[in-house]
């Protein structure tokens, strides 16, 4: 932010807006400051429109969250009984409060992970005339575009700052300072100290980062990643899998881009990948991640691994096995275009985005209840094996789209093919 020291003040004030903040600065303590992100953002010109708030107060953080949540509404979550850290939920904002650190503001501040964190504003009014307090010299580092660690002690305080380095960093695109990255490198085995849920957190953001791929391959470099998986979390596909040496390099926008993803398309297509060319579903099990996200990262991973061996062609597998790629990647396509020819990536995604399409979207052409009515089937392997072959013979156009209410066809070819088939029909 290009402002004269004295207008500095004056025009946070107006970037961060405090008026419109659903808690009024006359409800806080007058010693509250605000720090961290929303301050960094602000002095980078990158604030959203409601940014989290992280206030440090001299009081207790936790009684006072409670006191406005009963005051404003809202809803509060205890982060931490005994630093006095909660969490304030509020039309729609998040409002962090602390209690301050150390003897006073400038210990408490110097307690953080990275400099660019380490900045504070007063917040001693309705009027711009608090002070900006900058003891580590995160301004200086914001303008040279670094993230340095105040130290090596705070790192280690709470080793999920070493993995949040690199994710500020593709945040911010800034350069990690050559002093902190090898203190991430020398202590990258102490991430495993750290709850699961908030280690994929911070992977799941970085990997959602513009820069995330270089952000992950660093990570995997420095070996964050070693205690989840062995030679999956220094990423397998990467190195052992013919054709996708580079795959993480190559999950970029350009990618997305020459694959004719849309944005939306892309803002899930692409951490997907990204996690999925670093962790497979084994280890994201063990950072608790949702059964359904371990089982779409292992079934990409599964099937990227398959395509090498069609030259990342799909069209050139068995029929069974397209059915079963379309139907097990239904609703994550969009990843596996991102790996494979990108001219067979567009006309698929164009197929895709089709929820009709009988491959793409693969649905047997009638339903169980009806084939069990009108050819007195029950239910059974018989009638498992004859679902899935109308299915089959629907998304290669043997069995024509039918008018809706017409089952003919499909009954037709139903028949035929229990006349012909080698189950006992009754099972």
């Amino acid at each position: 932010m290009a402002c004269e020291p004295g207008a500095l003040v004056g025009e946070l004030w107006r970037i961060l807006a405090p008026e419109s903040w659903p808690v009024p600065l006359e409800t806080l303590p007058q010693e509250t400051v605000l720090v961290g992100g929303a301050v960094r953002d602000a002095l980078l010109g990158r604030l959203v429109p409601r940014p989290d708030l992280d206030l440090v107060v001299q009081c207790d953080a936790v009684e006072l969250a409670r006191n406005l949540a009963r005051r404003l509404g809202g809803a509060v979550v205890v982060l931490d009984q005994e630093r006095s850290i909660a969490r304030l939920v509020l039309q729609g904002w998040t409002i962090d409060l602390a209690r301050c650190l150390g003897a006073n503001l400038h210990d408490d501040l110097l307690r953080r992970d990275y400099s660019a964190n380490a900045i504070a504003l007063q917040l001693l009014g309705v009027e711009p005339t608090g002070a900006l307090l900058d003891p580590s010299g995160g301004m200086t580092d914001l303008a040279a575009g670094r993230l340095r660690a105040i130290s090596e002690a705070n790192l280690l305080d709470d080793p999920l700052r070493l993995l949040r380095g690199m994710r500020l960093a593709c945040e911010l695109d800034f350069e990690l300072e050559p002093i902190s990255l090898g203190w991430i490198r020398r202590h990258h085995a102490r991430l495993r100290d750290v709850a699961g849920e908030r280690v994929l957190a911070e992977l799941e953001r970085l990997a959602a980062a513009p820069q995330g791929a270089a952000g992950l391959e660093l990570t995997v470099a420095c070996g964050l990643l070693e205690s989840w998986g062995g030679a999956s979390a220094r990423g397998e596909l990467m190195d052992s899998s013919p054709g996708i040496g580079t795959a993480l390099a190559d999950l970029d926008l350009a990618a997305a881009t020459s694959r004719g993803l849309s944005p939306e398309e892309t803002a899930r297509a692409l951490p997907l990948a990204r996690l999925a060319a670093v962790l497979d579903g084994e280890a994201l099990e063990q950072l608790r991640a949702s059964r359904k996200r371990q089982q779409s990262v292992q079934r990409l991973r599964h099937w990227w691994e398959r395509l090498q061996e069609t030259q990342g062609d799909p069209g050139a597998l068995p029929e069974p096995e397209q059915l079963r790629l379309h139907r097990q990647l239904e609703a994550d396509l969009p990843a596996l275009a991102l790996m494979v020819d990108p001219a067979w990536a567009r006309q698929a995604l164009v197929r895709w985005r089709n929820q009709r399409d009988p491959l793409f979207h693969p649905r047997p052409p009638i339903d169980g209840a009806t084939l069990q009515a009108w050819l007195q089937l029950k239910p059974g392997r018989e009638l498992g094996q004859l679902l899935e072959h109308l299915a089959r013979e629907r998304a290669f156009g043997r069995l024509p789209a039918q008018v809706d209410g017409d089952d003919g066809e499909s009954l037709t070819e139903a028949r035929r093919w229990l006349s012909e088939g080698d189950v006992p029909r009754h099972g």
